[in-house]
């Protein structure tokens, strides 16, 4: 299967933090890779904004140097040679008026203008201002934000409204990176291009769904950080809210940004508050050779959690009777991501003799090894009568689609890409971020009057064991992390 690239309109992306992590990492790699794949225009200019007092050259090394390291590309490829010649760099002044006047005079009339703002959110505001202040951002200008979008409902919505000062909500593109995965895409394109699974989609068919976010790193060299957000705020609030909006959202009547984060704004009005006996909070512990969470943090009296699991039930017609559980944690037996829908079992088996069937189960792996797996009952071959086994129909991107598969854009090169078409379809709307935090936010608050200090779970185990009890109070089970 060969995929088609397609390429995007000349542009000016402008980088704030070009100097940071996650340009290092992620979006400069990204960049180079749909440069190779012929979807960046050879015209495009590419501007690293940061404090750093440097030129173009420093930055174009600066660049290189992590395309080889993140990229896994060769120092002498002749492709990174051409792209680096894209790039650009202006020393800005966040808060002050340096550099502002340079910048100005780099952006090219008629191309597309795009801002990342990879930096802190307390900077979002300056740099939206002189944006507009300059004049360099117009009307047609897009903005990229990446998350934390707030630490509560109050601080959302005073990030929300700067940002409006300058800035329509058509031109703020809010982050989410697990939105551009292949496999979360695709989830879209099964229920819905897929007469097969969407009549089953609902209460009275699906047993229950799991949302698995498993870390086997810890918060060492950016505990602080961590320990002012926790489980919560760092995952369920925003990635693991996304995967649950698009697994129970209605059909939108069109694919369209707004259609599609219309549905899942529904979603998440109609999530009902968790109960307290309904959520689990654990830290990990040392082993005696790593370092355990308190130590991370540098704080002993830490009561954020590296770990949370919870139940999660959703008040509409659709869903109603059906929970979703979320889990999510660093420091556990393996990395994976996954959503696991667990069909109910037959109402009745005819096969008397041969054990009792087992409930379907549809898996969707978004890392490692992006994919999606059908578990299905069929007859146990040979023999000796009907005998009953449970086998996975398995579908692997790498296998089904070939070198494409193998090879799939990043989730950030696809959305950056998005950026670039002026397409917000899986970016998150003020009022979406606004939503999830209104429903976060007491959640938070019940454990702040609490008290409680979070379960202590072994590194690489599945969790506090009282995140197992949660599901067996249900006769359910949490699937082994693998």
């Amino acid at each position: 299967m060969v995929s088609r690239v397609i390429p995007v309109d000349d542009f000016d992306l402008v980088i704030f933090g070009a100097t940071g992590d996650l340009a290092h990492r992620k979006i400069l790699p990204g960049l180079y890779r749909r440069f190779v794949a012929g979807q960046i225009p050879p015209d495009a200019q590419i501007i690293g904004a940061a404090r750093t007092d440097q030129g173009d050259d420093d930055f174009r090394a600066e660049a290189k140097a992590a395309i080889c390291e993140f990229g896994g590309v060769k120092p002498d490829d002749s492709s990174l040679a051409e792209f680096l010649q894209t790039l650009g760099y202006v020393p800005i002044d966040a808060k002050g008026e340096g550099g502002w006047k340079e910048l100005k005079s780099r952006m090219r009339a008629g191309a597309v203008h795009a801002f990342y703002f990879s930096v802190a959110p307390s900077l979002f505001g300056d740099i939206a201002e002189r944006l507009a202040g300059h004049g360099i951002a117009d009307d047609d200008s897009r903005i990229v934000v990446e998350k934390p979008f707030g630490r509560d409902l109050k601080t959302a919505r005073a990030l929300n409204a700067t940002l409006a000062q300058h800035f329509s909500e058509q031109q703020i593109y809010r982050i989410d990176h697990y939105l551009g995965k292949e496999t979360v895409q695709n989830l879209m394109a099964v229920r819905f291009a897929n007469v097969l699974f969407e009549p089953l989609w609902n209460a009275q068919f699906i047993d229950h769904v799991q949302i698995t976010v498993a870390e086997t790193v810890g918060v060492t060299g950016r505990g602080s950080y961590y320990d002012k957000s926790g489980a919560i705020r760092d995952m369920v609030q925003n990635h693991m809210m996304q995967l649950l909006c698009l697994i129970a959202m209605e059909p939108p009547y069109h694919f369209d940004p707004d259609a599609v984060r219309d549905e899942k704004l529904k979603v998440i009005r109609a999530l009902e508050p968790v109960e307290p006996q309904e959520i689990v909070r654990g830290q990990y512990q040392s082993d005696g050779k790593a370092p355990s969470y308190l130590e991370d943090a540098e704080d002993p009296n830490s009561s954020t959690e590296s770990y949370v699991a919870m139940k999660v039930r959703i008040s509409n017609w659709r869903w109603q009777g059906t929970p979703f559980y979320l889990r999510t944690g660093k420091k556990l037996r393996a990395r994976t991501s996954e959503i696991a829908i667990t069909f109910k079992e037959p109402p009745h088996s005819i096969f008397d003799d041969s054990g009792h069937p087992k409930a379907n189960e549809l898996v969707i792996r978004l890392q490692p090894n992006e994919g999606m797996n059908m578990k299905v009952m069929i007859k146990e071959p040979g023999p000796g009568g009907m005998r009953l086994v449970q086998v996975p129909l398995d579908m692997s991107f790498a296998d089904a689609l070939g070198p494409d598969g193998r090879d799939m854009p990043d989730a950030y090169e696809r959305l950056i890409m998005d950026v670039i078409r002026g397409n917000q379809t899986l970016f998150m709307r003020g009022d979406e971020v606004e939503a999830a935090w209104a429903w976060t936010d007491p959640i938070i608050q019940a454990w702040e009057d609490s008290k409680r200090r979070p379960e202590p779970y072994d590194p690489g185990s599945s969790g506090p064991d009282e995140a197992l009890r949660l599901m067996h109070r249900d006769n359910r089970r949490w699937r082994e992390i693998r």
